[in-house]
């Protein structure tokens, strides 16, 4: 789903992509266990299109609402520097972010599924939601992965930024060894 004709010019200036979690990484399901403790689910298809991206020279941050350790050691395997946690005022954090690393919004993709990521989502060069967030949250994104949060819609995200920026071919090359 494109809501934005000129998607594909916008995704060719981004420099770093900021994802909240809950809802655009996970599915948004919370497990709370009897002891307290509490568990989320990330998909293994968005975590190899972050890597992919971050080689491809896009920098990762993650934005989220909620303080997790499950985000901390997700963001530490993944090698995710800029973890804001805590924040649902996320145009704030994601102008802070970018002022630290002095790169505009317009290098920006944010990439949200609920109210508290629509103003981020409409200041960012790029914004993004996914397809199952609410329809007055989609309605503001230039570009819509078809997977839902949780489920590969990140993956799509890095996929088609690294297309959009000719790196594609660069990503798949490692994958394809020569077997002669």
């Amino acid at each position: 789903m494109t809501h934005s004709a000129n998607w594909h010019e916008k995704a060719r200036r981004i420099r770093l992509l900021a994802l909240d979690v809950d809802g655009v990484l996970t599915d948004g399901t919370l497990h709370f266990h009897s002891d307290g403790q509490e568990t989320k689910s990330f998909n293994i298809l968005d975590g190899l299109g972050i890597k992919l991206l971050q080689q491809g020279g896009v920098d990762v941050a993650l934005i989220t609402g909620r303080e997790s350790p499950m985000v901390s050691r997700r963001a530490e395997a993944l090698g995710i520097a800029h973890v804001l946690q805590g924040r649902e005022d996320k145009l704030v954090a994601l102008n802070a972010l970018c002022e630290q690393l002095a790169l505009p919004l317009a290098s920006v993709a944010y990439c949200g599924d609920d109210l508290p990521d629509l103003a981020a989502i409409r200041a960012a060069g790029l914004g993004l939601s996914v397809s199952n967030a609410p329809a007055y949250v989609r309605e503001y994104a230039d570009w819509i992965p078809s997977r839902p949060g949780g489920q590969g819609a990140v993956r799509d995200i890095c996929d088609a930024l690294l297309t959009c920026q000719g790196r594609w071919d660069a990503s798949l090359a490692p994958y394809l060894d020569d077997l002669e």
